[in-house]
């Protein structure tokens, strides 16, 4: 048996023999590992492949390039005011340990097009944050095999075992947003979270569901909608149900933009928030004290959440194993002036 059979038999192999393995040069392996672009799809595939099945990963690395170390940031979608405050927090953290921040968008996907990974791959970042995203099994071992760490903020869906994640109390923030509309007397509660595919869409519409059955309330289906996080979503949604027969005297809606977008439905509908009806936004956003009214949400700390990504990941790319690899912050009620107790029958 070959010296190079016996390293791939006993799991270590090397670019040599990988090269020697598939009948290719080890500089064409050299380049699929460093994103280089001038390699034929068949044999970009046929190495990735190889490399996968053997568990590769580079020991030693280096940047390839001059000019700080950086870190990639990558959101789902880049367009709102929560992605703001999340940036504000990675490059905060980033900066104090002097490396740099390189933003992309997925276009609205949750896993990246590998067109973006070669990208990722050619400039060799110290790691990558992806926020609502995750990757495929082969995306994520195209990382591990160049020793590129990753970390996940607020994941899109349940990740696999192993990967590091940064995310808040999501069911915790439901429960009390509901919690706090019960207490103020509010019988009739809708609320619009977000996409049915992501997760803390999901956990927000649990800790919601969780409120009423503890107070002895039914949950009406045509009070529970997924939106889209933006100010769109909660027009819609909002126009819909408060034109109901019987519409909700409350709405939690499951992020401060679609709560704005609930305030503008009931303005156009002739509705004085909270007289006729109360809202509760998610992530206390600064523009929420700032609306009128100052808008009661939930704080979803993003700055100490994209903080502690940060500083995960740079433990991670250090070679260090970080205290947790699952982290949870806690979220708070913050009560303003957009809930009330519901008006009487007579008003409505």
């Amino acid at each position: 048996m070959s010296s190079t059979e016996q390293d791939l038999q006993r799991g270590s192999a090397t670019i040599a023999s990988i090269a020697a393995e598939l009948g290719v040069s080890i500089p064409t392996v050299s380049k699929v590992l460093n994103g280089r672009a001038d390699v034929a799809p068949a044999t970009r595939a046929k190495i990735e492949e190889a490399l996968e099945r053997h568990r590769y990963k580079r020991r030693n690395r280096g940047p390839t390039t001059a000019g700080p170390p950086l870190i990639d940031l990558a959101f789902h979608e880049l367009d709102s005011a929560w992605c703001i405050e999340i940036i504000r927090g990675v490059e905060a953290a980033a900066r104090v340990a002097g490396v740099g921040v390189v933003l992309s968008e997925l276009g609205g996907e949750h896993r990246p097009q590998q067109a973006w990974l070669d990208a990722v791959l050619a400039r060799r970042p110290l790691g990558v944050i992806l926020v609502l995203s995750n990757l495929g099994q082969a995306q994520r071992h195209q990382l591990e095999s160049r020793s590129i760490p990753f970390v996940v903020f607020d994941t899109a869906g349940e990740p696999p075992t192993g990967v590091p994640t940064v995310g808040s109390n999501n069911w915790s923030g439901g429960l009390a947003a509901t919690r706090h509309l019960v207490e103020l007397g509010h019988r009739r509660i809708a609320v619009i979270s977000g996409p049915a595919d992501v997760l803390c869409s999901r956990a927000r519409i649990d800790g919601f569901r969780s409120a009423h059955e503890e107070a002895g309330l039914t949950v009406d289906p045509a009070l529970v909608r997924h939106g889209d996080f933006y100010v769109d979503g909660g027009y819609e949604h909002g126009m819909q149900m408060l034109s109901l027969p019987d519409p909700p005297t409350a709405i939690f809606a499951g992020s401060d933009m679609q709560a704005l977008g609930v305030l503008r439905a009931a303005r156009e509908l002739g509705l004085e928030v909270p007289h006729d009806l109360s809202v509760v936004g998610y992530d206390d956003l600064p523009l929420a004290r700032w609306v009128g009214p100052a808008l009661t949400t939930v704080n979803q700390p993003l700055l100490d959440m994209a903080t502690t990504a940060t500083t995960m990941l740079l433990e991670l790319a250090r070679g260090e194993d970080p205290p947790l690899r699952r982290v949870e912050l806690a979220t708070e009620l913050v009560v303003r002036e957009s809930t009330a107790p519901p008006p009487e029958p007579k008003d409505r």
